[in-house]
């Protein structure tokens, strides 16, 4: 089929719940992805900052394709390898206990939320406006972002926003009821918003003189993405609890939460479950994943890539008074235009490469970690075209 062809059969047969740009894509490698029609492009944008070791990777590939052949799927009524390897890789990389392995964001941020009910014994979780937590009901709530909420009200209770970057509004916020505090470390979703430097070490001290947890949404800044393996490690804090998703599979889905020990004791058997999550073939995909990150220094490629990135943007901040803010960590990066951004990312496109809209005006930049130079350089020159035009 070709592109009007699958186009054509989605507006039939699929729920219209995605804003999509009329590409159709087939395969990738790398930092590089083709349409159906055999178009080449530079994606930076890696499945939502997911593909943090690119497309097709072979480890992950083999790792994949040989645990298919051994099994697919298995209860977690029953032990396996591969969940214990995964589960014992990540408290090492993260100083982490324990781990509860499910298939999404969304899921690991419900049951970090689940969990600080229970181990408290307490119902609120304050938030933070401009956040995203995922499109399950509850983080919904948790999702400081009205538009998240229109039209599917009532919305479940138990959520307080606080403006992003104000300790003391947290404070205020802060009573019997309060089981803890979700933040993200960057607010990918919101904009590619960096917090002040010293907000998330005063915000981890609050909770600590208050008594209730700190959780820190790591699902689109883990894994290299930022430059560090976490993007906690950048701003010097730990977490009671920290939630993984997205780069963690290399592609597939999985999800994680991870919890002090403590913490983590307060889930007994029954208290929270998943069928699929934890399964053999995601375990085999994110221990892959993982290993290819350390094994091919990318977090530190996502560090010196990222930077000749961020630069490179901030000399076209400098030609283009559209632009307002360049901002970011390793290989997050946002570029705030005083115009919304969903045409650019159209014209862009057409160029070849890709990238996102964000916040209507914040151009999102996530490519793989594994991009090149030269890759960078194309993506700025189409960048630099289209600006030229729209400016």
């Amino acid at each position: 089929m070709n592109t009007e062809d699958i186009i054509a059969l989605e507006k039939k047969y699929v729920m219209h719940t995605y804003g999509r740009q009329p590409l159709a894509l087939s395969k990738g490698n790398g930092a590089l992805v083709w349409d159906v029609d055999g178009k080449k492009y530079i994606d930076c944008f890696a499945g939502l900052a997911v593909n943090n070791v690119g497309h097709a990777h072979p480890k992950v590939v083999d790792a994949i394709c040989n645990q298919a052949k051994k099994m697919l799927h298995c209860s977690n009524i029953y032990y396996t390898e591969e969940q214990v390897v995964l589960a014992k890789l990540l408290c090492e990389i993260s100083s982490y206990d324990k781990v509860f392995l499910c298939n999404s964001g969304a899921e690991a941020n419900e049951g970090a939320v689940k969990l600080a009910r229970k181990y408290t014994k307490k119902g609120n979780v304050i938030c933070m406006d401009n956040s995203f937590h995922g499109r399950t009901l509850a983080m919904v709530a948790a999702t400081g972002q009205h538009k998240y909420k229109k039209g599917i009200e009532p919305i479940p209770q138990g959520f307080k926003h606080t403006p992003y970057g104000d300790v003391d509004a947290v404070a205020e916020k802060i009573d019997d009821n309060t089981a803890g505090v979700l933040v993200e470390p960057i607010q990918g979703e919101g904009g590619v918003v960096v917090p002040p430097k010293n907000y998330l070490k005063e915000l981890k001290e609050l909770c600590e003189d208050k008594d209730i947890l700190f959780m820190v949404d790591e699902v689109q800044t883990g894994f290299g993405r930022t430059g560090n393996m976490f993007a906690s490690e950048i701003f010097g804090v730990n977490a009671d609890i920290t939630t993984i998703a997205k780069g963690l599979g290399g592609g597939f889905p999985i999800g994680g939460i991870l919890a002090r020990e403590e913490i983590a004791d307060a889930f007994e058997a029954g208290d929270h479950g998943t069928t699929f999550g934890g399964n053999p073939l995601a375990c085999a995909a994110a221990k892959a994943s993982i290993e290819a990150i350390m094994e091919e220094n990318l977090t530190d490629n996502a560090k010196k890539q990222g930077k000749y990135f961020k630069d490179k943007l901030m000399q076209l901040k400098k030609k283009y008074g559209i632009i307002e803010d360049v901002r970011g960590y390793g290989l997050l990066i946002g570029m705030e235009l005083n115009i919304k951004c969903g045409d650019i990312v159209n014209k862009v496109a057409d160029k070849g490469v890709l990238i996102n809209c964000t916040a209507d005006k914040v151009l999102r930049f996530a490519p793989p970690l594994l991009i090149e130079k030269d890759q960078i350089d194309v993506t700025l020159d189409v960048l630099d075209e289209v600006l030229e035009k729209v400016s």
